[in-house]
C-alpha cells in the first residue's frame, strides 16, 4: 500500500503562542523547527510511509522542506487548513497514492511504532484510523485510505466530527490511542509533559534551549 504522510506546518514565527510566558519567540521557533525536523526524519526511515507531504504558509518550513527532499503545498489565507488538506488528497491520488496520514508536525513522541500501527490498522480500502489527543477532541493522527475519503474539519471538537463524518460515509473507524501520539505541545503543562514522557519512553528532548551568544544578539 502506497501511504503518504501529511505534515500541516503553522508558521514558525508565529507559532506556539501559548508558550510564551516561558519560551521566548526564538525559543519557540527553535523548538517548533525541532519538531518538524523530527517527525519528518522519522518518516523518512519508514517502510511504511511512500513519500511525505508538507502544508503550510511559511515560506521558510516549505524551503526547508524541500532540501529535505520532501512534497510540498503553500496553504494560503486564514483558515485554510482544511480545504489545503483536499487539494492535498487529490495530488496524492493523482501521483497513485493509496492512503494518507495526516500528523501534526507538533507532536515530538510519535514512534516509528505508532505509525506502522496506524498504516497496519488503515491497510483496508473505505478505513479511517483516528489517533486523538490527550483530551479526546483534537485529531492528532489521522489516516485515510483512500485519500478524501472523508471532508477534513480540523479545529477544536475534531475528533468526533472526523468520525461522524467517516461513519456517514459508511468507512470502518479504527481508533488507535498512544500515550505518544496524544501529546501536542502548545502549553507550559504540554512542555512539562513533554519532558516527563520523553524520560520514560527513553526519547531525546528537542533542544529549543539558545546558545548565550545567540541570547544577547538576539
Amino acid at each position: 500500500m502506497k501511504t503518504w504522510a501529511v505534515l500541516p506546518v503553522k508558521p514558525l514565527v508565529r507559532g506556539k503562542s501559548r508558550l510564551a510566558p516561558v519560551l521566548s519567540p526564538a525559543q519557540r521557533e527553535k523548538l517548533s523547527l525541532g519538531m518538524l525536523l523530527h517527525n519528518i526524519h522519522l518518516l523518512k526511515s519508514l517502510d511504511c510511509i511512500s513519500n511525505i507531504l508538507v502544508i503550510s504558509r511559511d515560506t521558510k518550513v516549505l524551503s526547508i522542506a524541500r532540501d529535505l527532499g520532501v512534497y510540498t503545498v503553500q496553504e494560503s489565507g486564514q483558515p485554510e487548513l482544511n480545504p489545503a488538506l483536499m487539494r492535498a488528497s487529490k495530488l496524492i491520488h493523482t501521483w497513485g497514492g493509496e492512503a494518507m496520514l495526516i500528523l501534526p508536525s507538533d507532536v515530538p513522541l510519535v514512534a516509528a511504532e505508532d505509525v506502522e500501527k496506524i498504516v497496519h490498522l488503515g491497510r483496508f480500502p473505505a478505513t479511517m484510523v483516528i489517533a486523538p489527543d490527550a483530551a479526546k477532541d483534537g485529531t492528532n493522527g489521522l489516516l485515510v485510505h483512500p485519500p478524501g475519503l472523508i471532508a477534513y474539519s480540523y479545529g477544536s471538537g475534531s475528533f468526533q466530527r472526523h468520525i461522524a463524518a467517516a461513519e456517514l460515509a459508511g468507512a470502518t473507524v479504527e481508533v488507535y490511542e498512544s500515550e505518544r501520539l496524544a501529546l501536542d505541545v502548545d502549553t507550559p503543562p504540554d512542555l512539562e509533559e513533554y519532558v516527563r514522557l520523553a524520560a520514560k519512553y527513553d526519547a531525546p528532548v528537542i533542544d529549543f534551549q539558545l546558545q548565550q551568544q545567540q541570547v544577547v544578539e538576539g
